[in-house]
């Protein structure tokens, strides 16, 4: 870690399908390459939640489809990661409220962290204005067609330890807006992967 400020790193889990929206970490890593004074490493790391050594990652983003049912070894790993002072990015990519993903990865975290845990987050939280300003999550164009909602989420969920958001959860499905070849983005007239370097700059900010 010593030669890099950054790395990403995606989180393998047991149940479900981890390994969504593949383009996506080289997007945002390229991204902070462009934005940001960031020393990072360019290449994805994949780390299994039941390992160890995601304990030390700064930061940590976990997504997909289906039924999330975490390992005992698993639940304990994101419990002392997130009270550690660990960043956790978890983005639903059934951009559902009422999805399978959805339904039970936050029956996961009212396991290990409490029913009210997990709180919306103002549009005026400091994550909105760590880089780039926005007045709120930006909309992705996948949300406005989901899997039975046909809604914008007008908001963001997170867990905060004293103070700060360690995890930050979306229905927003942002993984597979930003799953894209990063060459494509001149294609843009704005460039979506821009909320991505807030996230990591508040996540780094701690």
């Amino acid at each position: 870690m010593s030669n890099y400020d950054f790395y990403f790193t995606r989180l393998m889990y047991d149940s479900g399908d981890w390994d969504v929206d593949i383009r996506t970490p080289s997007n945002i890593l390229n991204s902070l390459v462009e934005y940001t004074t960031l020393r990072v490493d360019t290449v994805e790391r994949v780390v299994a939640l039941s390992d160890p050594k995601m304990l030390s990652a700064p930061f940590c983003y976990l997504a997909g489809h289906k039924l999330v049912q975490l390992s005992p070894i698993e639940r304990k790993h994101l419990e002392r990661y997130i009270k550690g002072g660990g960043f956790l990015f978890v983005d639903d990519c059934n951009h559902d409220i009422d999805g399978l993903f959805a339904k039970s990865f936050e029956a996961e975290i009212a396991r290990i962290f409490g029913s009210k845990a997990l709180k919306k987050i103002p549009n005026s939280h400091p994550l909105y204005s760590s880089f780039f300003h926005f007045d709120g999550p930006p909309n992705t164009s996948v949300e406005l067609n989901g899997w039975g909602d046909d809604l914008v989420h007008d908001y963001l969920k997170a867990i905060e330890v004293q103070g700060r958001i360690r995890l930050l959860y979306s229905n927003k499905d942002y993984g597979c807006e930003w799953d894209y070849d990063f060459r494509n983005k001149r294609f843009l007239a704005v460039d979506n992967t821009r909320f991505a370097v807030n996230i990591i700059q508040y996540a780094l900010g701690a």
